[in-house]
């Protein structure tokens, strides 16, 4: 049998043209090929800012804000010879970063009483239109603590729990004082103090800070001290309760506040709203799917920014040790519809665990700063909505 005769090129460029298109025809160069864009893994990262038996006996309470520049400010409790709460010897120490919390300043102490006194509790509220910075604290005199307090609101007073707060103009880096024991607490009540965590600024540029108070028939009571001139006055809104303890509020879409507070009275949070921008608010009721153990927890919009008609800006963020019997599985939920359903749930830990507030980031992502262990740790963690599994609709 005679060997085939080669074909001619004209012939080799016709069986070149028929292949099929994932043959390269001869001599030709392989197709290029586009690689599939990567998919951003989610992001979570944690840091300890403090480390119990560390420079202290305990550190608690955290607080936590972010500055129009994106600095991040976090306060805390350094519980100097016990884990006990006021009355005793402790300061409010302040960490500052630059850098979304991967690296923070050193710890100052910003308000460190002697002679037994203490200061305890820190709450941080930043007004956006003008840079400041407001730390609330509980500021107590020897032996004088929530429990323990008389009656009366003299600035003087050494039997009274006070109402303090230190502002700073230059992102945390130096505070001045100021008390406002006469401008909120009602003199006959026998206890109040400032809710820790974060507090809240409106649409309207309203600043609302939340306190905890109790009457003189020991009854337990929440309200927000609000200002409209930037911090240069303060009022308290009218007390809602009684159950009532640590609380936080959130602003709605719809102009509305929803304030979510702890209570003893039941294993689930108390909810309660608000048409008045914080000056009265609705009877509290119980969120069946907000269970408690009788812990602070925080309370944020998703998207602030979102326009009131999108679906972002129903979107909320909180958390708490989601347990009836302990502190311990805390976990971050989200809401699509401004806190009627909490249909995603992510578990940040599902050891013991305690309090825990939030902040939005400047690029959109989440800070968390909560007590670990619990007592253990103050550690604070980034985290986005894909590593929270948001599913919300975005029309």
């Amino acid at each position: 049998m005679k060997a085939p005769r080669p074909l001619p090129s004209a012939a080799l460029l016709a069986v070149a043209l028929v292949l099929p298109s994932t043959t390269p025809a001869i001599g030709a160069e392989p197709p290029l090929t586009r690689p599939r864009p990567a998919t951003p893994s989610p992001l979570y990262r944690t840091t300890d800012l403090a480390v119990s038996g560390q420079g202290a006996h305990t550190y608690r309470i955290p607080a936590l804000t972010t500055l129009p520049d994106g600095t991040l400010v976090a306060a805390y409790d350094r519980r100097n010879d016990s884990a006990a709460d006021l009355p005793g010897d402790i300061d409010v120490m302040v960490r500052r970063s630059t850098d979304q919390g991967r690296t923070w300043s050193a710890p100052e102490a910003v308000a460190d009483f002697d002679g037994g006194a203490g200061a305890g509790d820190p709450s941080l509220l930043t007004d956006r239109e003008t840079g400041r910075v407001f730390l609330f604290h509980a500021s107590a005199p020897r032996g004088v603590g929530f429990r323990s307090p008389g009656a009366g609101n003299s600035h003087d007073s050494t039997t009274v729990l006070h109402t303090d707060y230190r502002y700073s103009d230059d992102g945390g880096r130096t505070w001045r004082a100021r008390r406002l024991t006469r401008d909120l607490k009602d003199p006959s009540w026998l206890g109040m103090f400032a809710s820790s965590g974060t507090g809240i600024q409106l649409s309207t540029g309203r600043l609302l800070q939340q306190y905890a108070l109790r009457k003189a028939d020991g009854s337990m009571w929440a309200a927000s001290a609000y200002s409209d001139d930037h911090g240069r006055s303060w009022r308290l809104g009218t007390p809602v309760g009684p159950l009532m303890d640590e609380n936080k509020t959130v602003e709605l879409a719809d102009g509305r506040i929803m304030l979510n507070s702890r209570t003893s009275s039941t294993r689930r949070r108390l909810v309660a709203f608000s048409h008045d921008g914080g000056l009265t608010y609705s009877a509290p009721a119980a969120d069946d799917a907000l269970i408690d153990p009788v812990n602070n927890a925080a309370l944020l919009r998703y998207a602030p920014d979102a326009p009131p008609g999108r679906a972002r800006s129903h979107w909320l963020l909180f958390s708490n040790t989601a347990s009836t019997t302990a502190r311990e599985n805390l976990t971050v939920r989200v809401s699509c519809d401004d806190g009627r359903t909490w249909p995603v749930a992510r578990v940040v830990s599902p050891g013991p665990a305690a309090y825990s507030t939030l902040t939005r980031l400047r690029d959109g992502t989440f800070g968390l700063l909560y007590e670990s262990g619990p007592y253990r740790k103050i550690t604070f963690a980034r985290f986005d909505g894909a590593w929270l599994g948001v599913n919300c609709p975005t029309g």
